[in-house]
């Protein structure tokens, strides 16, 4: 007997067929002797139309627990739509939501970003246990909690997918299955490249940096509570068979990572080409990557202006890199020339939240080393990670200052 989540999405429980389509999924996989927990989105669009209904009727006014109560209603009615098909399937059913005593999803006080109490989550999963083993489908609303007073609070944006992998975690299920309007992750957008196919496995980390970068598959604070013991997949409603291939989400969250600062433990070197007009000029950047990957010399970083495009490489190969270089600019008649410049420390700050965090976060990092007269040789940043380069004798003393800052 396999144990399973599955979690369908708002696009899934779209209308009445569909809703019956997702039940009878459920149903015929507890008819193979299985037990299932289901967490359901509301259907979709509600939530939209609840926020816009109440902004126009109070405005301002409205309070973020009165906001958090009412964007529940969504959940609340899937939930018991839902279980109610279940049962009308022949299948004994339970809808559980934040007013019932054996909610397991328990929360502190914020009502629009709770933070979970995972040691009483963990407790009261195991009532949902006990329906389990009474041949009873516990149908559990997404995307809510309930505080300490009893109150009704909101996970924030990707809640429903969070409360499929709590769950997961806490009933040590044998899988989690994300049931949504694609066929899994894709390699790219079909709607953008009609070649575009399906991938059979994606790692946790990839998947978290496709979503950081704009995939609408799952929100990347989600994935943070993938158990990485636990099998996961994505699968379409389409399909009405939870035992669809889709795909599956494999590896473990490097928790490690969540913020972490990094220096690349040898020297790196800097290698400046210069030329008029370099950024207007096509191929450019292609013919120096080209000449450094055709002599196995690896590229740590790159980056490029108007009249200028710096290399960064190990100071092992730098040598060897900037006569081979050299000859490039010789060669290429839009190239001026090149320069070598001091070893450095290569610093790489790591979190999957940079996209999410208040604005002025370079400035955070940049401070104290400012303070501390740390010169920053280069700066780059994407919304997963930010990478210094410093002076070679500064690059420790940064690294402390800048292990403080996450602190």
């Amino acid at each position: 007997m396999d144990l399973i989540v599955a979690k369908f999405g708002g696009t899934s429980v779209g209308d009445g067929a569909r809703i019956k389509k997702a039940a009878q999924s459920v149903v015929n996989e507890y008819m193979k002797g299985n037990q299932i927990v289901v967490v359901v989105s509301a259907v979709n669009k509600t939530t939209d139309e609840l926020i816009g209904l109440s902004t126009d009727a109070i405005g301002a006014g409205l309070t973020d627990k009165q906001k958090a109560e009412i964007m529940a209603m969504g959940e609340l009615t899937s939930a018991r739509l839902f279980s109610a098909t279940i049962e009308s399937l022949g299948v004994k059913s339970e809808f559980i939501d934040p007013y019932n005593k054996l909610w397991p999803i328990m929360t502190d006080s914020n009502p629009l970003e709770a933070k979970i109490d995972f040691k009483t989550t963990n407790e009261k999963a195991e009532g949902i246990r006990e329906l389990l083993n009474q041949g009873i489908v516990p149908v559990i609303c997404g995307f809510l909690g309930k505080g300490p007073s009893g109150e009704i609070t909101t996970l924030g944006r990707g809640g429903s997918d969070i409360t499929a992998f709590l769950i997961g975690h806490c009933l040590d299920v044998s899988e989690v299955i994300i049931v949504t309007d694609v066929e899994g992750v894709m390699s790219t957008d079909p709607n953008k490249i009609e070649e575009a196919e399906l991938l059979p496995e994606i790692t946790v980390e990839e998947l978290r940096d496709l979503a950081t970068h704009g995939a609408q598959v799952l929100h990347p604070h989600a994935l943070t509570y993938k158990d990485p013991l636990i099998s996961a997949k994505i699968i379409n409603f389409e399909h009405g068979n939870l035992s669809a291939k889709g795909t599956r989400i494999v590896g473990p969250f490097e928790g490690d990572s969540l913020k972490s600062v990094t220096i690349y433990k040898n020297p790196i070197s800097l290698i400046a080409i210069v030329g008029d007009g370099m950024l207007k000029r096509s191929g450019l950047l292609a013919k120096v990557t080209s000449c450094l990957a055709d002599n196995n010399i690896n590229i740590f970083g790159i980056s490029a202006g108007q009249n200028s495009m710096t290399v960064f490489v190990e100071k092992t190969e730098s040598n060897k890199a900037y006569h081979l270089l050299h000859h490039l600019v010789i060669e290429d008649e839009f190239f001026s020339s090149l320069s070598l410049g001091e070893d450095a420390s290569m610093i790489t700050i790591v979190s999957p939240n940079f996209a999410d965090e208040t604005p002025g976060i370079i400035s955070n990092i940049t401070e104290p080393l400012r303070k501390n007269k740390i010169n920053i040789i280069e700066i780059s940043s994407s919304q997963t990670a930010i990478v210094l380069y410093v002076d070679i004798k500064d690059g420790e003393k940064a690294l402390d200052l800048l292990n403080e800052v996450l602190e």
